[in-house]
C-alpha cells in the first residue's frame, strides 16, 4: 500500500468518527464549541507554523489584500461548516451529515460547470440527476427539505471552490483561515461572558481538556488529506473519500440509534449508485482523454 492512500485512509477515517468525538460536549451549544474549535485550532496552527518557521509566508499574505480577503471568505465558509456539522451531530441528524458528505462530490461537479467552465460527461451529468432524484425522495421522506445535508455538501463545496482558487497549502492555509475568523469567536466568548452563559469553561477538568484538543483534532486530518492529495491520483483519492460518509451512516444507526426509514435507505442506494456512475464515467473519460 502506497503512502498517499495510507495517508488517505487516516484522514477519512478521523473525519468518519468525528461525531463520536463531538458528542462529548453534547451538553455545550453548538456556538459555543465552534468559538472553542476555532481558537485551539489557531493556537495549534500556531504552534506549528512557528515550528516550521513560515512565518514569512504569513506575512506575504497579511500583505495580500486580495489573498487576504479570499481567505477570509474560505474560512468563514469553513466555520459556517463546522458549525452546522456540530449543531447535527448533538441533535441526532448524523444521517443527515453522511448524506450531505455523500452529495458533496457531486455538488464539486456543478460547481466547476458553473464557476470553472468544467464540462462533465454524459455519464457524470446522469450521475448528478440520479444523486438530484435520491434528494427528492429523502425530502418527501423527511417531510422537510434536507438542510442539514444541502447546507453541509454546499458549504464545504464552496470551501473547496475557494481552496482552489487560493492555491496554499494545508498548514499556512488553515491557521489563515482560523486568524480571520478568531476575533468573531474571541467576541462570542466575551458575549457569553458579559450575559453569564457560558458552559464550556464550567466543564469538570477532564471534558475540557478534551475540548481543548478540538484544534489538534481538526487540524490533523487536514494535515494527512493534503500528504494524501499530493501523492495519489484525484479519482483514487475520490474512491476513498467515501470511507467518511459511511462511517457516519453506520455510527448513526448502531451507535446514536438514530431511526433510519426504508425509504431513506433507498435514497442512500441511489446516492451510491450515482457515486459509481460517476466514478466509472470519470475514469473512462480520463483513459479515452489519454488515449487520444
Amino acid at each position: 500500500m502506497n503512502n498517499g492512500l495510507v495517508n488517505a485512509i487516516i484522514a477519512y477515517i478521523m473525519w468518519g468518527v468525528l461525531p463520536l468525538y463531538w458528542k462529548l460536549f453534547s451538553e455545550v451549544p453548538a456556538g459555543e464549541i465552534l468559538s472553542h474549535r476555532v481558537v485551539w485550532s489557531f493556537v495549534f496552527m500556531g504552534i506549528l507554523v512557528a515550528a516550521q518557521r513560515r512565518w514569512g509566508d504569513i506575512k506575504r499574505i497579511a500583505t495580500n489584500r486580495s489573498l487576504l480577503l479570499s481567505l477570509t471568505a474560505s474560512g468563514m465558509l469553513i466555520a459556517v461548516n463546522w458549525l452546522i456539522f456540530i449543531w447535527a451531530v448533538n441533535n441526532g441528524h448524523v444521517v443527515e451529515t453522511s448524506l450531505g458528505y455523500y452529495l458533496n462530490p457531486l455538488l464539486n461537479v456543478l460547481l466547476a460547470v458553473l464557476f470553472l467552465r468544467e464540462k462533465p460527461n454524459r455519464g457524470q451529468w446522469l450521475a448528478i440527476a440520479i444523486a438530484g432524484a435520491a434528494v427528492l425522495i429523502i425530502a418527501i421522506d423527511y417531510g422537510r427539505f434536507p438542510w442539514v445535508a444541502i447546507s453541509l455538501a454546499a458549504s464545504f463545496g464552496l470551501y473547496g471552490l475557494a481552496k482552489k482558487k487560493i492555491k496554499q497549502d494545508a498548514s499556512i492555509g488553515l491557521f489563515s483561515e482560523t486568524a480571520v475568523v478568531l476575533p468573531v469567536a474571541l467576541g462570542y466568548w466575551i458575549y457569553l461572558a458579559v450575559v453569564g452563559k457560558t458552559t464550556a469553561w464550567t466543564l469538570p477538568a477532564p471534558t475540557f481538556i478534551e475540548l481543548l484538543l478540538s484544534g489538534v483534532v481538526t487540524a490533523l486530518p487536514l494535515l494527512f488529506f493534503a500528504r494524501a492529495a499530493a501523492l495519489m491520483s484525484l479519482s483514487t483519492l475520490g474512491f476513498v473519500q467515501y470511507i467518511g460518509p459511511t462511517i457516519m451512516l453506520l455510527l448513526s444507526i448502531f451507535v446514536f440509534k438514530e431511526s433510519v426509514s426504508p425509504v431513506l435507505l433507498v435514497g442512500f442506494a441511489l446516492i451510491w449508485t450515482a457515486l459509481v456512475v460517476y466514478a466509472t464515467a470519470s475514469i473512462r473519460g480520463t483513459k479515452l482523454a489519454k488515449a487520444s
